[in-house]
């Protein structure tokens, strides 16, 4: 008997293009097969329209031959005659000629019959150009009503079914293997397998007009109109949103029933902060302030999500945060991704702290402390010491932070910056080294649409950080096409150049180091292909010591510049950044390090060199280090890539707004389906096979409200154990620690 459970080899007999693509799919059980889904179909009652045809491309239509002639000539090799039957093939659109050899006669006519004018069937192959006409190279073939080619085994007539059936799937490949491999491989998987049980119980599926599992696998491989295919991929959809809403929302649960003490304070120090500060706080800071005092005082630990635009004042609220917990006789950390922004941050928090620092604002009590791996042990130690005892109050640094050699007095709150940017155990490792569960608060300035927090952080409270202070001035930000335009190159210096001039500085960020090492890892915006093959790049990518060298002696001859990098010693990032806070360096070569939290106010320009490498929010979070001290600031987006691009589309979105929010639903819209989470975050394939947070909205909505009627009768899913089942292997898969850590 085959089940969804058998190993894939019960369906594959050996066959070895089955064998590639299951190990290149990650093909471990036949379920895992059916649920490689077609990603098009194939109208099969009319002829398919072919959008302009380039060298390479794999094509599948629906064609008809309009002309077939055989050709005799002599084979060069063996001296005898040979045979080339010559076809013309019509689509909607255009014409394409094929062309097939036989060493035989009788094979020759053979071929010449069974594409005689006016024969239709689906033609599949590579597109190449012979005179500038385009041919269809080596295609397979399936005639409606005839055979395949290539064919022979016992699947021909499922094929020949399959092709006069009103849509023809096609599904993703792999180098190797071709369409006809996975129809027949599917054909025979959905033919053999046992009807499975169904996870979604009779009540659960009427209630939300879900059709069953079985019926569902036959329409998403064997439809007879898309209205099936639809109700086939709602089902998939449904169901993939229930397991997550029902797998967050138990760790919802199980956070409100775990034990952490409430930090109300025992004084006056957030008032008397807030009294210290040249400015008024806005009033989205002061009511998310309040949302987090509540949690913060409650007998359960506070899992929320802090997120805003860049410069909304989201450290000012997460600070306040820090010290009422401080005010409450308990500690703090502020966990950084970079040891720039560790320091940043540091500086910026004793700057805001101001002379209320020395025992005035903490009394006789707690201090701010830097702990980063870059220190040494000298420097370390006391720092350690520091916070084994109490004395220090807020901590911010780095991984360093999250060694077994750290252990604190009384952790309350942990702040997470950027928390994209931390592995899943790198985030636990603190609140494993609380004597309480700490009340934890993440930080982001990448704008989240509803639909990804219930998804992706549906586990977290979400607060929304509306508007700007006073004193943000407009970013201008241009797109600079140097492959259309190879003459504005000069011009973007010479803008840099007038900013200096003003008294102003600037940033130039490039993608590499060096010419030798690799794009930065945590770059999100690397372009993949049909198959899921990275875009590479035309062109070498601009690196920061290349970039050094051709301004310092080049367009930007006399000014003080200097690079930043992850690669450079601890004390050179800081003393760099210092100088450039200072006003002591015109312009910054930089990687990504300066993305987030770098807080210049004199900085008016930046250029992005091969912007088209970057993601829309790290595009986003990179210019707002621009424009910050009330100047206006200048963003210019840098490309070589020709217009039709991958990443054309995501500059022309940045360029076109600086609303957060609504790049990032252009960005969810731009990215691959299911690539919402993305392997760096969930430690491998991403979790969202199916859905697209924005379009399966009312999907996920329905199930979010499914999950809570579920759990709200039957908490422990007793009554529906095949869903218990699928729910606790989530729950134990590393998948399930990334959405419990995070």
């Amino acid at each position: 008997m085959i089940t969804l459970d058998s190993p894939i080899a019960a369906v594959l007999g050996g066959n070895a293009k089955g064998e590639k693509l299951a190990k290149a799919k990650g093909l471990r059980t036949v379920g895992d097969l059916l649920g490689l889904f077609p990603r098009r179909y194939l109208p099969t009652g009319s002829l398919t329209r072919l959008d302009e045809l380039r060298e390479g491309d794999l094509i599948a239509a629906v064609g008809e031959t309009t002309s077939t002639t055989t050709q005799t000539y002599t084979d060069r090799r063996t001296g005898r005659p040979a045979y080339r039957v010559e076809v013309t093939l019509r689509t909607e659109s255009t014409r394409l000629s094929m062309t097939f050899f036989a060493k035989k006669k009788h094979v020759a006519e053979w071929q010449a019959r069974r594409l005689a004018v006016g024969t239709r069937g689906i033609f599949l192959g590579k597109v190449g150009f012979f005179r500038d006409r385009p041919q269809l190279t080596a295609p397979q073939i399936i005639l409606f009503g005839g055979s395949t080619t290539g064919g022979g085994d016992d699947s021909e007539a499922g094929l020949a079914a399959i092709s006069e059936r009103p849509l023809f799937p096609l599904y993703p490949l792999t180098a190797g293997v071709e369409a006809i491999d996975v129809l027949r491989l599917q054909g025979f998987a959905l033919d053999t397998v046992e009807d499975p049980p169904d996870l979604l119980p009779a009540q659960l599926r009427e209630s939300y007009d879900v059709i069953g599992l079985r019926q569902a696998y036959d329409w998403i491989h064997r439809p007879d109109e898309m209205s099936q295919v639809e109700a086939a991929e709602r089902r998939f959809r449904f169901e993939e949103a229930l397991l997550l809403q029902v797998v967050l929302q138990r760790r919802r649960a199980l956070l409100r029933d775990q034990a952490a003490k409430p930090r109300i304070g025992g004084g006056d120090l957030v008032e008397r902060f807030d009294a210290s500060l040249p400015f008024t706080l806005t009033e989205g800071q002061r009511e998310v302030g309040e949302e987090i005092e509540r949690d913060l005082a409650r007998p359960h630990p506070m899992s929320r999500l802090l997120q805003g635009e860049v410069g909304s004042g989201k450290t000012l609220v997460a600070l306040r945060a820090m010290l009422r917990v401080v005010d409450s006789g308990g500690q703090a950390v502020l966990l950084a991704p970079t040891e720039v922004l560790a320091q940043q941050h540091y500086r910026s928090i004793s700057a805001m702290l101001g002379d209320l620092m020395g025992g005035g604002l903490f009394g006789a009590g707690a201090s701010v402390e830097l702990l980063t791996g870059s220190m040494t042990k000298s420097q370390r130690t006391p720092v350690l010491s520091r916070i084994v005892t109490g004395e220090a109050g807020i901590v911010i640094g780095t991984h360093a932070l999250l060694q077994d050699t750290v252990e604190f007095f009384d952790l309350g709150l942990v702040v997470v910056d950027e928390q994209h940017r931390f592995g899943v155990e790198q985030r636990a490792a603190l609140a494993d080294q609380a004597m309480a569960m700490p009340h934890t608060l993440v930080m982001t300035a990448t704008p989240i649409p509803r639909t990804v927090a219930m998804t992706v952080f549906g586990d977290l409270e979400v607060s929304t950080l509306a508007g700007l202070p006073a004193g943000r001035a407009p970013i201008q930000t241009t797109l600079v096409p140097l492959a259309e335009h190879p003459t504005w190159e000069g011009r973007i210096w010479e803008r840099v150049r007038e900013e200096v001039t003003k008294g102003h500085q600037a940033y130039v960020v490039a993608p590499r180091i060096n010419g030798t090492t690799p794009e930065q890892m945590w770059m999100e915006a690397v372009d993949i292909d049909e198959d899921g093959n990275p875009v590479l790049p035309a062109r070498p990518l601009e690196a920061v010591e290349e970039v050094l060298a051709r301004l310092t002696d080049g367009p930007l001859k006399g000014l003080r510049i200097a690079p930043l990098h992850g690669q450079l010693p601890a004390d050179v990032k800081e003393r760099t950044m210092r100088a450039f806070a200072a006003g002591e360096i015109d312009v910054l070569v930089s990687t990504t390090v300066i993305e987030v939290g770098v807080d210049v106010h004199n900085a008016t320009a930046m250029v992005i060199l091969d912007a088209e490498r970057f993601g829309v929010s790290q595009l986003h979070q990179l210019r707002g280090r621009v424009g910050r001290g009330g100047l206006p600031g200048l963003c210019l987006l840098v490309t070589h890539g020709d217009a039709e691009a991958p990443g054309r589309e995501r500059l022309e979105a940045v360029a076109s707004t600086t609303d957060g929010f609504e790049l990032s639903r252009i960005d969810l819209e731009l990215r691959r389906e299911g690539n919402i989470l993305g392997a760096s975050q969930s430690g491998g394939r991403s979790s969202l096979q199916n859905l697209r947070v924005l379009r399966d909205e009312r999907t996920i909505v329905e199930a979010r409200a499914a999950a809570a009627s579920l759990l709200d009768d039957d908490p422990e899913l007793q009554e529906v154990p095949l869903l218990a089942r699928a729910v606790g292997e989530i729950e134990r898969s590393a998948e399930a620690d990334y959405l419990e850590r995070s």
